[in-house]
């Protein structure tokens, strides 16, 4: 921990140097909690602003504004001011204003990606508001409440879900003699299986991964109730059997030949859409990419991710998600809290709205009961695949992803070239523990 902070501060002299390259839609406030006075013939009244900080303009840009827009519909003298960063940029700069102790400038809002929570919850402690009975978290799907909550404290508003699913080809599939059913609720070892049947039947390849991005690995540890590190902090990833029995997985499927190996997001998503391979299991993010080639309509299919062989694994898993945080240092808090509320914590319209129009899985509950999630999607062959993803999220095992994530995924990834060439996989996790240890000293 201490070398973590040693590094934030020294970001704090690069970003009074540099700055922090922010990318944005509307020019970046040097205050927050904006209060101004108009005046109307002999009226007087106080215009109240919010300012957010998020990534995605497409996105989560998109959707905060639409529901400053739904607000404002009862609330008129409230103004909103979403700034649009790059997400490396938003990180950056909240790690190093929250480092240095400088309040001035923050947000009255910001958007952090549920890997990141407890990172910035323990390191800046007092930063953000406590919301522990100011928003119905009971409301929420309980493994996102989890990430938010320290010390019996509930700090965020859940946002998206980044439940998983397997996509896969109907018509692949049939043409190797496969059915739906034989898709559901699987191991990792029948898929292999599948998979390589369709690729020696059809010449098709089951999936595209990139080996060296850890998403796929994190879905099958997610999907068994472990993670890099116990709730302490701990790293456990020597010793860990669902991650070693992840890794022998991976390894099989980067090996084998019904997989084709992709570098980037364009060569992972163009192998779907070009009908290379049959199947991708990720996110639900995914699924406007998945419906990216028209033609393709009717050929497509949802189910269950696999899971690992290992006691406790489900068919149920999460890659990403985010959640909206309120600065305890905002002028304007009660507001942010009221507006969130008021939105993303219980209006069960706009859930239906942000799904229909942004492809946006909330893990409000009572929202999965709407008409946008039980209608079926002619792509899918008439599937309610949203309806879907709504009941696997809420089976999701809640874990503490803790605070170094990424930092235990890249020390990983940096084994698995040896793995795949046959080297151990306890010694290499072994080694990766290391590695980790040594950076969060």
């Amino acid at each position: 921990m201490k070398k973590f902070l040693s590094i934030l501060l020294v970001l704090v002299m690069l970003g009074a140097i540099a700055g922090c390259g922010a990318t944005k839609t509307e020019t970046q406030p040097e205050t927050t909690g904006t209060e101004t006075t108009e005046t109307t013939g002999s009226e007087t009244t106080q215009s109240q602003k919010l300012t957010i900080w998020a990534w995605d303009p497409n996105f989560n840009i998109a959707i905060m504004n639409r529901a400053g827009e739904i607000y404002k519909e009862s609330n008129v003298d409230v103004e909103f001011e979403v700034v649009d960063f790059a997400k490396g940029d938003l990180e950056q700069k909240l790690h190093t204003m929250l480092a240095s102790g400088t309040t001035d400038g923050l947000p009255d809002i910001v958007l952090i990606e549920d890997y990141n929570s407890q990172k910035y919850l323990q390191s800046y402690p007092g930063s953000f508001e406590d919301l522990t009975g100011k928003i119905n978290h009971g409301d929420f799907a309980e493994y996102k409440v989890a990430l938010m909550t320290m010390d019996n404290s509930v700090y965020g508003v859940p946002f998206d879900s980044g439940v998983a699913g397997t996509y896969y080809r109907t018509d692949y599939l049939a043409e190797a003699g496969f059915s739906p059913e034989d898709m559901n609720n699987i191991t990792w070892d029948r898929f292999i299986e599948i998979g390589e049947t369709v690729f020696e039947q059809t010449g098709h390849q089951m999936l595209a991964t990139d080996p060296y991005d850890g998403g796929l690995m994190r879905i099958m540890l997610n999907g068994a109730g472990s993670w890099y590190f116990d709730n302490d902090g701990n790293p456990t990833i020597a010793n860990n059997v669902a991650l070693a029995e992840a890794a022998r997985i991976y390894t099989e499927i980067v090996n084998s030949p019904m997989t084709k190996k992709t570098s980037g997001w364009g060569e992972w998503v163009g192998a779907l859409n070009t009908g290379d391979v049959a199947s991708i299991t990720t996110g639900v993010w995914i699924t406007g990419s998945v419906k990216a080639e028209p033609s393709q309509s009717g050929m497509w299919a949802l189910a269950p991710v696999p899971k690992l062989d290992v006691p406790g694994a489900v068919n149920a898993s999460n890659l990403g998600g985010s959640s909206w945080y309120v600065m305890s240092s905002s002028a304007n808090k009660d507001l942010a809290v009221d507006f969130l509320n008021e939105t993303f914590g219980k209006d069960v319209d706009f859930y239906q709205e942000i799904l229909i129009s942004n492809g946006a899985v909330g893990s409000y509950l009572p929202s999965a009961s709407g008409e946008a999630y039980s209608a079926g999607d002619e792509f899918f062959g008439g599937q309610a695949v949203f309806g879907e993803f709504a009941k696997w999220m809420d089976e999701i095992p809640s874990l503490n992803y803790g605070l170094y994530t990424y930092e235990a995924d890249a020390a990983i990834l940096a084994e698995m070239a040896s793995i795949y060439s046959g080297g151990s996989v306890e010694e290499g996790m072994a080694r990766a523990e290391e590695q980790v240890k040594s950076q969060i000293q």
